[in-house]
C-alpha cells in the first residue's frame, strides 16, 4: 500500500465483508451471508475497480440472538487469503487489543505484508462488547482501555522498527527479549483506528494514520474533523479522516428510497439493534456518557432513539441513498468537509457493488474525486 495515501482525492473501502449481515441491521432475506466464494468475488471486483481497501469487522459472536454477525471470518487469516487472490487492493486486519499480543500481531502483519507484497494494514480496536471478552476469559476497563491500546501500539510499532532485542516494562505489558523477523515489506503498514468517543478520538489522533469517525450530520462531522485534526497537529501528525457509509444506489431516487425503506425499516432487525445499543452503552467511558464531544452527544441521542432515520441503519453511519448522481453529489460534500474517503456498506455486496462500479465510479472520475485505475 505504498501509494495508499496518494492518488484519489476521495478513497473507498469495502466494510464488513467478513460478517453475516455486513454492517446493516436488517433481517431482509437477501442480506449478505458472508459466504466465502461470494467474498472472493467481491474482493476481486473491488480490486479490479481500483477500490483502495477491504476493512473487516473483528467479531466473535453475533448481536444477541439475531442473525447479524452470527457468522464471521477471523480477520488476519481472511486478509492473508484474500490478499493472495488479489493484486492491488489493500488488506486491513482488525485487532482487539486486550485479546491479542502485540508480538503476535507484529508477526502476523509482517506475514500478510509479504503475502500481499506490501498491502497489509492494521485497524486497532480496544473493544466494547463484554460478552465477547468473556469468551476469551478477558475483562474490560472502559475508562483505561485506550491507555492499554496506546501501550500496545507502542510495543507493536517498536517491533516493526527492527533492531536489537529489547524488553518492555510498562503499565499493561511486561515483555522480555522482543524481536520479530521478517519485517514488513512496507516501512510500516498503515494503522487505522475508529475515533468515535472522546477518549477514542484522542487515542486515534496519537496512534492512527487513518481515523474513522461517526457522521450524524455535516455540522457534527465538521466539528469532529476540526477537533481530530487539531489534536493530531498538536502531536505533529496529519492523519486522514474517513467515515463508514451505507450506499443504496438505484437508477431513480424513488427506487433507492423504496429499497432503503424496505430493508432498513420494514425488515429492521430490532433485536440486533437493541443488543448493540445495550452493549455499547454498558461499556461507554464516563467522559463519553457526559457528552464531551459533539460525536458523543449525537451518539447518545441516536442510542436513545433520536434522529436515526430507520432502525436498520447502524447509528452514526450516514445513508447515501439515491441515483448515481445523488451519491456523487453527497461524496463531493463529504470531501469538501475534509474527509479523505469512506468505507462502503451495502445490504448485499455481490448484488449491489457491480452497479456502483459501473455507474458511480465513472461519475466520481468526472467530478475529480477519483482517477481511472491503472490495469
Amino acid at each position: 500500500m505504498s501509494d495508499y495515501f496518494a492518488g484519489n482525492r476521495f478513497k473507498l473501502g469495502l466494510f464488513g465483508l467478513n460478517v453475516s449481515g455486513g454492517c446493516t441491521l436488517s433481517a431482509a432475506p437477501e442480506r449478505w451471508t458472508a459466504d466465502w466464494d461470494d467474498m472472493v468475488k467481491v474482493a476481486r471486483m473491488g480490486d479490479e475497480a481500483g477500490i483502495e481497501f477491504i476493512l473487516p469487522v473483528a467479531r466473535w459472536r453475533g448481536l444477541g440472538e439475531s442473525y447479524v454477525w452470527s457468522r464471521s471470518f477471523e480477520t488476519f487469516t481472511q486478509a492473508a487469503a484474500l490478499g493472495a487472490l488479489t493484486k492491488r487492493i489493500g488488506m486491513f486486519v482488525t485487532a482487539h487489543v486486550p485479546l491479542l499480543s502485540p508480538v503476535m500481531a507484529a508477526k502476523a502483519i509482517a506475514t500478510i505484508d509479504h503475502v500481499t507484497n506490501g498491502r497489509a494494514g492494521l485497524n486497532i480496536v480496544c473493544g466494547w462488547n463484554a460478552d465477547e471478552f468473556a469468551m476469551h476469559g478477558a475483562s474490560m476497563d472502559s475508562d483505561r482501555r485506550y491507555d492499554q491500546g496506546y501501550e500496545w501500539y507502542r510495543v507493536f510499532t517498536s517491533l516493526l522498527e527492527g533492531g536489537p532485542e529489547f524488553d518492555w516494562d510498562g503499565d499493561f505489558y511486561h515483555l522480555k527479549h522482543l524481536t520479530t523477523n521478517p519485517l514488513p515489506v512496507q516501512k510500516r503498514p498503515p494503522i487505522m483506528s475508529a475515533g468515535l468517543s472522546g477518549p477514542g478520538q484522542e487515542f486515534a489522533a496519537r496512534a492512527a494514520d487513518i481515523l474513522f469517525t461517526v457522521m450524524h450530520s455535516y455540522e457534527q462531522t465538521k466539528d469532529t474533523i476540526d477537533r481530530l485534526k487539531g489534536m493530531a497537529r498538536g502531536l505533529g501528525r496529519d492523519p486522514d479522516i474517513y467515515v463508514h457509509a451505507l450506499f443504496v444506489c438505484r437508477p431513480t431516487r424513488k427506487e433507492a428510497e423504496d429499497y432503503y425503506y424496505y430493508f432498513a425499516e420494514e425488515c429492521a432487525d430490532d433485536e440486533a439493534l437493541a443488543y448493540f445499543k445495550r452493549q455499547r452503552l454498558a461499556t461507554m467511558a464516563e467522559r463519553s456518557k457526559a457528552g464531551v464531544t459533539a460525536a458523543d452527544r449525537d451518539t447518545l441521542a441516536r442510542f436513545r432513539g433520536q434522529g436515526e432515520r430507520y432502525a436498520g441503519n447502524f447509528p452514526g453511519m450516514p445513508p447515501l441513498v439515491g441515483t448515481p448522481d445523488d451519491i456523487v453529489a453527497e461524496m463531493q460534500r463529504m470531501s469538501a468537509l475534509g474527509l479523505a474517503g469512506c468505507a462502503i456498506v451495502q445490504l448485499n455486496y455481490l448484488n449491489e457493488l457491480p452497479y456502483l462500479v459501473q455507474e458511480v465510479l465513472p461519475r466520481m472520475e468526472q467530478a475529480g474525486l477519483r482517477e481511472r485505475p491503472l490495469r
